[in-house]
């Protein structure tokens, strides 16, 4: 496992993504290039293993499309096979965790099936087609990674029998992979970005979450998902090409469907409609945007939070920010919240120690306290719960500025006036009584 500020060749190891049973996947930034990336480092002890990666690699770098993960490089750096592509904001399974509107939904579906029928094309067959290897870009661009692992990932799964099977065909699960067999895995990655559920096996109709799908689009798009989900594959498309031809004959009428839906509301007064909550985080904003450096949306509700909460105010939803992208230059590969490059541990989760890059302390704005550690005195930020030189444990509660409210379990200041749960520690909040 890389550490964070770790150099490897002409990259700097900022936080890792992900990890997997075949490789782990780092964001890294390009010290010759002056970028940002994705770095895909497979596990294995020594090179033996890599003949499957370097062809794979190579059926990678032939397939071109916008909605196509690039791969940026390839190289043996010491005893690691390192794959260098682009990095995005999210994969497309985070952003499932939060609500997404009708036309959004068959926008990205679209896009994906844009790039199947590319790497249909082209001969290739993914087997691993799932929410996980979509990345989202800026511009709300999708993008298949992972295409060309696929025959190392099938073997690992036949042999250990574990991975990721939720979308897996059955043909496919018996080591007969087809063209319908990511049809059919399309098919399900679809029926969850409408319907926010995924079926299981006997995929009988009606299946879960059938009410909400049809509420969403028209019967003959209902169709052409069970066709694509069918058990025989022969009674599928036959790929991803004819898959994605038969969308675009239906997407058009599905978006009618949704504006027709509105009009019959009868009065459409072309106000945009603000809710209530909305104009509560809007509130919560204005007031304490600058205090608590509000740059962030919740993962899972999207309401406004900060990196160094540890539960989002609005849900309760554990390390609300976790794989976004932080205002500091480095992260902890832990919990992945930012941390500056002159830090020894991280500051919100005891997390190990990094690799140092730098003897030379920074000045800071931010830093308003001092470690209570006699031997240390590091400057602190507010709401840190270690200190990031000595790591001693902040036993001082914090205040928050412009709120008189403490959480009654763990004593640090909190927005009562405004939020559901403690953002240090999880708590709820009690509502005041009118």
């Amino acid at each position: 496992m890389l550490r964070a500020r770790q150099k490897l060749g002409k990259y700097t190891i900022l936080g890792r993504i992900a990890s997997g049973p075949l490789a782990d996947v780092y964001r890294a930034y390009d010290r010759i290039q002056r970028l940002r990336v994705a770095l895909k480092v497979p596990r294995m002890a020594d090179h033996s293993g890599h003949d499957e990666f370097l062809k794979e690699v190579q059926v990678a770098t032939r397939l071109r499309h916008p909605n196509l993960l690039g791969v940026l490089n390839a190289s043996y750096i010491g005893e690691h096979f390192v794959i260098a592509m682009e990095l995005g904001e999210e994969s497309l399974a985070d952003r499932l965790e939060r609500r997404i509107s009708t036309a959004n939904a068959l926008d990205l579906t679209g896009q994906a099936l844009q790039a199947l029928a590319c790497v249909h094309e082209n001969k290739v067959i993914h087997c691993d087609i799932k929410p996980e290897n979509f990345i989202l870009f800026p511009g709300n661009r999708l993008k298949l990674c992972d295409y060309g692992f696929a025959k190392v990932s099938l073997r690992t799964l036949k042999a250990s029998g574990s991975g990721t099977i939720d979308y897996i065909a059955p043909e496919q699960a018996m080591g007969r992979p087809k063209f319908q067999s990511d049809v059919f895995s399309m098919g399900l990655v679809i029926y969850r970005l409408l319907s926010g559920t995924l079926p299981e096996w006997p995929f009988e109709w009606p299946l879960p979450g059938q009410d909400r799908l049809m509420q969403r689009v028209r019967p003959d798009f209902v169709r052409f998902l069970e066709r694509a989900i069918q058990i025989d594959p022969k009674q599928r498309f036959v790929n991803g090409i004819a898959m994605q031809a038969a969308f675009e004959r239906l997407r058009a009428h599905a978006r009618r469907q949704r504006d027709g839906r509105k009009r019959a509301g009868g009065k459409s007064s072309g106000v945009h409609n603000v809710s209530w909550q909305q104009i509560r985080w809007r509130e919560f904003r204005r007031r304490f945007g600058r205090t608590l450096d509000l740059k962030h949306r919740c993962r899972h509700c999207e309401g406004p939070v900060a990196e160094s909460m540890q539960a989002c105010p609005w849900c309760g939803f554990d390390n609300p920010t976790r794989r976004a992208e932080s205002v500091m230059p480095s992260s902890c590969p832990r919990c992945e919240r930012g941390v500056k490059k002159d830090w020894d541990y991280c500051a919100w989760c005891y997390g190990p120690g990094f690799v140092e890059e730098t003897t030379r302390r920074y000045p800071d704005k931010r830093y308003t306290a001092t470690c209570s550690n006699k031997r240390c005195r590091g400057p602190l930020m507010p709401f840190m719960r270690y200190c990031p030189w000595c790591r001693t444990k902040v036993r001082k509660p914090w205040k928050l500025e412009g709120s008189k409210s403490t959480c009654k379990a763990c004593g640090w200041g909190i927005a009562a006036d405004f939020w559901n749960f403690c953002a240090w520690c999880r708590e709820p909040v009690p509502r005041k009584q009118g």
